[in-house]
């Protein structure tokens, strides 16, 4: 007892050493040392406009306005307004070559025919031998009797072989009897108004010249003849 006594009342030790505040001297000397190395600067962001153009892009001006009508031709097949054509039955000027695929030529035919006149010269220029080679697999829902109507509505006598060669490679092609099967009452009259017109003295007056044989002329009158009672047939006109 009296020897805690006299430990107790002795001088006090030496204090031990602290961790914490060890610790804490050791950050202060690295906040010092970093403090003094050449701290590392974020990159400057590039101004917009530099963007902009070295991007090539015009940008905005104070000129521009949301909604300003532009002068755009979006559409390639529709054109300014022009003259009329000196011949009425021309093809349109923006049909720059004539089609060779059945896309083209629903493209070209919705798009850049806008009368009954051009989509007939339209039909002449391409032939029966092109149309057959468009059409192989199939004419398409409603083309067979729009064909059927601009024909019958715009025939010349002069046109009588050429529309015959057309309504030849028509009958040659896929699914052509539905295609018929499939024809509105009003289609079915103008296929009716069409082989009427072909079998008639107007209809025959196919351009013949005049110094043609007689029995040339009859011969290519029979056969005509003959073509056409059979594509009536086809095309389910009685």
């Amino acid at each position: 007892m009296g020897f805690l006594r006299d430990f107790r009342s002795g001088p006090s030790s030496p204090a031990c050493p602290d961790p914490l505040g060890a610790h804490t001297a050791q950050n202060q000397k690295l906040a010092q040392r970093s403090s003094l190395e050449p701290q590392s600067v974020p990159p400057v962001p590039v101004p917009f406009r530099e963007i902009v153009l070295a991007s090539h892009l015009k940008p905005l001006e104070k000129k521009d306005r949301l909604g300003q009508r532009r002068n755009v031709l979006w559409n390639p097949c529709a054109a300014p307004a022009r003259t009329a054509p000196a011949h009425a039955v021309d093809i349109p000027q923006e049909l720059i070559q004539l089609p060779s695929t059945a896309a083209e030529f629903h493209r070209d035919w919705r798009r850049c025919l806008k009368s009954g006149t051009d989509k007939y010269q339209f039909l002449l220029e391409l032939g029966g031998e092109a149309l057959g080679r468009i059409f192989q697999a199939d004419v398409g829902f409603g083309l067979l009797g729009e064909f059927l109507t601009v024909l019958a509505e715009n025939i010349h006598a002069g046109d009588r072989a050429a529309i015959l060669q057309i309504l030849q490679s028509l009958a040659g092609t896929g699914r052509f009897g539905l295609n018929v099967a499939l024809l509105s009452q009003a289609e079915k009259q103008s296929s009716q108004d069409l082989f009427r017109k072909l079998q008639s003295r107007d209809g025959q007056a196919a351009g013949q010249g005049e110094a043609q044989p007689m029995e040339t002329h009859l011969e290519k009158e029979t056969e005509e003849e003959r073509t056409v009672v059979e594509l009536m047939k086809c095309y389910q006109v009685s």
